[in-house]
């Protein structure tokens, strides 16, 4: 067992976004009945100390131990393409992404990539991410060697498209269903790794293909899905022409059996009230990419429209649409969506809600609220500290802070890497700290 005193924030219930924080806290993590490094107590540090007093203990002082972030939509293969500059999602698509996720065919070149982009999540404090590979099964097989290694709470999966790609990244239609079950097979529920079915989005895809996903969704019910869907309004016109009949974009994956908890559809920008009835009523979930879709001009969130009605969603860096790895810089983002979203008046999201969104929120989207996303107990140790002094305006913004939210947003505008001073991720023979 270890323990870490420091200030520690953490959210009491772990399906609301409401935030607690303990001034001068105690966690502590050890093995459960598996093994698996968990957290056993956390409290203040007054009360907890004699009980854990020959535990080993490393304090932090000024320091905030918070849950690691979760980020919920990703594209390994994109970490060269950021900040690319394009007229829309389908000519960055055709004139950056294509070209650079052609590269990964070469295992040498997903395991360098890999090596590099699982680095820069544990730098930014994510410790669970769900991602794309491309459509090579080499670099599935390199990105979940390195998650492994460095033990990252990882779900990623082979990209499926058999049309309207270009030679080097279109694959075969049976063949991938074949090599999507053996990948499965080969590293799904292995540590930490999960699998995700990922079929790009519905026009890279065959119905053939999508049908064939959704049989292995089918056969694999714990294996989670994940795509895209109504991003860009010339996305949704192609869909439209492909699927007339279609009564939208998203109705096109419930038809191939693509809806049901653990999907994770990136986007839903472009959606009535139907779809999103039809996300709650399926169990599936968004993944909010507030910095691609400003960067490619794809549209907003609609917050107000998702509590109406109803349905789980976090938030997602989508790198390489998305210009940052830094959880901070996808709240702001988030925080300026939501201003500008699709009510008259636009909502003004909490920084509670925010932080929430990026760590339990996403977590319960995936299935793992109680897992991840929080520091309570029973929870996996995860968990990121963090320095509120790293840069001279946060510090002297943050020591004026009169409350947990403006200390909260405070770190939301102004922090980035910097501000992750360790990240600490949870090992098979005691929590490892790393950075």
């Amino acid at each position: 067992m270890k323990a870490y005193r420091a200030s520690i924030l953490h959210f009491p219930d772990p399906a609301l976004p409401r935030a607690a924080l303990e001034a001068d806290g105690l966690l502590v993590v050890g093995p459960d009945a598996r093994g698996r490094q968990v957290v056993q107590a956390l409290g203040p540090y007054a009360e907890l100390a004699s009980r854990f007093a020959g535990v080993p203990t490393e304090h932090f002082p000024g320091r905030i131990i918070a849950p690691g972030f979760v980020d919920l939509h990703l594209h390994f293969p994109q970490v060269d393409v950021i900040g690319s500059p394009a007229e829309g999602l389908l000519p960055w698509l055709e004139n950056y992404t294509f070209p650079q996720e052609k590269r990964f065919s070469a295992h040498g070149h997903s395991a360098q990539v890999a090596t590099f982009f699982i680095a820069e999540l544990l730098r930014n404090g994510v410790t669970t991410a769900l991602a794309f590979a491309s459509s090579h099964p080499e670099s599935v097989d390199a990105l979940f060697a390195e998650a492994q290694k460095n033990n990252l709470r990882l779900i990623a999966g082979k990209v499926l498209m058999d049309q309207h790609a270009p030679d080097g990244v279109r694959d075969e239609t049976q063949q991938s269903l074949l090599d999507t079950e053996a990948l499965i097979r080969r590293w799904h529920g292995v540590d930490r790794l999960g699998y995700a079915i990922t079929p790009r989005f519905v026009p890279s895809c065959s119905a053939a293909q999508l049908r064939g996903a959704g049989e292995l969704a089918a056969k694999y019910p714990d294996v989670w899905i994940q795509s895209h869907v109504a991003e860009n309004k010339d996305e949704v016109a192609w869909v439209k022409g492909l699927y007339p009949e279609a009564r939208s974009y998203l109705s096109v994956y419930e038809q191939f059996g693509l809806m049901r908890p653990r999907a994770i559809y990136a986007h839903c920008i472009h959606f009535d009230d139907e779809d999103r009835a039809l996300m709650r009523s399926t169990g599936a979930a968004a993944a909010v990419s507030p910095t691609s879709n400003l960067f490619l001009g794809s549209g907003f969130f609609d917050y107000a429209g998702a509590d109406r009605v109803g349905f789980d969603y976090g938030l997602a860096s989508d790198v390489g649409g998305g210009t940052s790895f830094s959880p901070f810089h996808t709240m702001l983002a988030a925080y300026y969506v939501g201003r500008e979203g699709q009510t008259k008046t636009g909502v003004s999201l909490s920084p509670q809600h925010l932080w929430w969104q990026h760590t339990g929120g996403a977590a319960q989207a995936l299935g793992l609220g109680g897992v991840v996303g929080n520091v309570l107990p029973g929870c996996e140790a995860d968990f990121v500290v963090l320095n509120p002094q790293a840069t001279a305006l946060l510090a002297r913004r943050a020591s004026q802070a009169s409350s947990l939210d403006e200390l909260l947003f405070s770190m939301i505008v102004l922090g980035d890497d910097r501000l992750v001073e360790k990240t600490v991720i949870s090992q098979a023979g005691g929590a490892g700290l790393l950075k």
